[in-house]
């Protein structure tokens, strides 16, 4: 089955008429997007956009083989003009079938959102998922025990949550090819936006690209490892939120704790929940290597900052006389295990740090041996993981790939 996309963004194309956002700004020549639209073997096109005819002469393919033309969501604005010789496009209702004459069986997978969603059997057994912007499938749409999809088409950023379902559903399995569609101005374009896909196990693919399914290509960067650095309020415990979203079952590690009739942190602690997926599991303790040490869904610690509050409070390594006689080999001795559990884990974890002491010196010899250690602990763990940010203003930079 070979599937050619006409485009791959947002029904209002990218960058937006009229626009003034930064990634509308750079979104110009081999950036820019029409909006989503896939022919699939010259025969089938999913969703008929404006100018269609025209995407598929730049992709060197002619739609007059077209046998059928199906639409995935309500199209606002003027009705989009059939090209002559197309047949007329219209939706298949949710769960029935349709036998297309070149051979091709489409399912229509019920949404949860307005829209259609379209599972596309080929005459040589390929199988291809295409959700609608916005949609996620009602449900886990693992298809009762088949194998999971070759291609899946997507809107990735817009509905990560869609991913985990079809992973945990299986539906999704480590060959699927994930290709990220209806692509908006939330992420701008370039390293960015791969990044931010790789870290969900998918791609994107520029306007006019054709896939074969069953064709191998590279998979995704997913590292095993990262850590994500950053001052207060940068954003860094959203980045590595947004690492593991598209995953179905994710293991956070709060090492925080709680601090009785402290009702700023209790309020810290209800935004982080109530911005993580409710799927996620919630785990309070500053006991990290056991859970290194053991199979599960992948990790995320936040932060180790805290840890090593918890670990000097243990130590007694704040008093300095404490810190001369045992607190330092203590500390030291807990800070390797942590390593070293980072470096032989067999799970996927994401770890988040503050990363200061680039400004004014404590006043204190105890807040200086703080910086001073956090600086050491962040500098060993990050030499454990294949991927480490540093994100400033909300703004991502990688310092290790």
């Amino acid at each position: 089955m070979e599937l050619t996309l006409l485009g791959t963004g947002t029904p209002e194309g990218l960058p937006r008429p009229g626009c003034p956002c930064a990634a509308c700004a750079v979104s110009v020549g081999p950036r820019s997007r029409a909006a989503t639209a896939v022919l699939v073997d010259g025969a089938l096109l999913l969703d008929l956009t404006p100018g269609a005819v025209l995407a598929g002469a730049r992709a060197g393919h002619s739609l007059t083989g077209v046998r059928q033309v199906l639409l995935t969501h309500p199209h606002d604005g003027p009705a989009v003009e059939l090209p002559p010789g197309l047949p007329t496009a219209g939706r298949v209702p949710d769960g029935q079938e349709l036998s297309v004459i070149s051979g091709h069986r489409v399912r229509a997978v019920p949404m949860d959102a307005p829209g259609t969603g379209y599972e596309v059997t080929g005459p040589d057994g390929g199988r291809l998922l295409y959700l609608p912007p916005g949609g996620a499938p009602a449900g886990a749409d693992g298809r009762g025990g088949q194998r999971p999809y070759d291609v899946v088409l997507a809107d990735v950023l817009g509905r990560p949550e869609a991913l985990a379902r079809l992973r945990a559903g299986g539906a999704v399995g480590p060959a699927t090819d994930v290709i990220a569609v209806h692509l908006d101005h939330d992420v701008p374009p370039g390293r960015e936006l791969e990044r931010r896909l790789a870290a969900s196990g998918a791609r994107a693919v520029p306007d006019g690209t054709t896939v074969l399914v069953g064709e191998y290509h590279a998979p995704a960067d997913m590292p095993r490892r990262t850590l994500v650095l950053g001052g207060a309020r940068s954003g860094k415990s959203v980045e590595a939120e947004r690492r593991l979203e598209s995953f179905p079952e994710v293991v956070y590690v709060a090492t925080g704790g709680t601090r009785e009739g402290d009702a700023e942190w209790a309020r810290r602690v209800g935004l982080h929940r109530e911005r993580r997926p409710a799927g996620w599991r919630t785990v309070e303790t500053c006991d990290l290597v056991p859970l290194l040490g053991a199979d599960g869904p992948p990790l995320l610690i936040d932060c180790l900052a805290l840890w090593l509050t918890d670990a000097m409070d243990r130590a007694g390594a704040w008093d300095d006389e404490v810190w001369a006689r045992r607190g330092r080999r203590q500390l030291g001795e807990r800070t390797a295990e942590l390593v070293a559990a980072v470096r032989g884990t067999g799970r996927q974890v994401v770890l988040v740090s503050n990363e200061v002491g680039s400004g004014v010196v404590p006043a204190t010899a105890s807040g200086r041996r703080f910086r001073d250690e956090l600086g050491r602990l962040n500098a060993r763990v990050a030499g454990e993981c294949e991927h480490v940010l540093l994100v400033v203003a909300g703004q991502a930079s990688v310092l290790k790939e």
